[in-house]
């Protein structure tokens, strides 16, 4: 599918992405910071992801869900590239992937932000009416990226 914004398009073709520029914006992110290569490129071809891109084809942005495309999905990675905010691509990105045919009719859709909390709030997301239901399993990253 494609989307368009102004100058900028989003599409939903995996084969489009640059696994490079998503992997070079996610390794220096506060949730993702150091994560591999090949991390990044596994975990685009396990999701439903949506890719955004300037007028000469270069991506700007992204985001993806993590879902079983029924009942469940797990918002993640989204961004847009530091030189192209100010365009509403943040909003532009969330939309094309929570409008995604895909995306509805789920039960429950969830994201963690430590800074975009208004952002997802104008989408209807909201605090954990009873966060004692949800258990995190949760591995230190360096750890886990070989960098402890």
């Amino acid at each position: 599918m494609r989307w368009e914004h102004g100058t900028f398009v989003a599409d939903d073709d995996p084969a489009r992405l640059d696994v490079d520029v998503v992997h070079g914006f996610l390794k220096t992110a506060y949730w993702s910071e150091g994560i591999p290569r090949d991390l990044v490129a596994k975990s685009i071809e396990g999701s439903l992801n949506v890719g955004v891109y300037a007028e000469d084809g270069t991506q700007v942005g992204y985001a993806r869900a993590v879902t079983d495309r029924a009942t469940f999905a797990y918002i993640a990675d989204v961004f847009v590239l530091p030189e192209y905010r100010g365009h509403g691509l943040g909003r532009f990105v969330v939309s094309t992937l929570l409008d995604h045919p895909d995306l509805q009719g789920l039960r429950r859709l969830m994201l963690a932000t430590a800074d975009a909390h208004d952002l997802y709030r104008a989408y209807g997301f909201g605090d954990l009416a009873d966060p004692s239901f949800f258990l995190v399993r949760q591995q230190d990253a360096a750890t886990l990226y070989g960098q402890g």
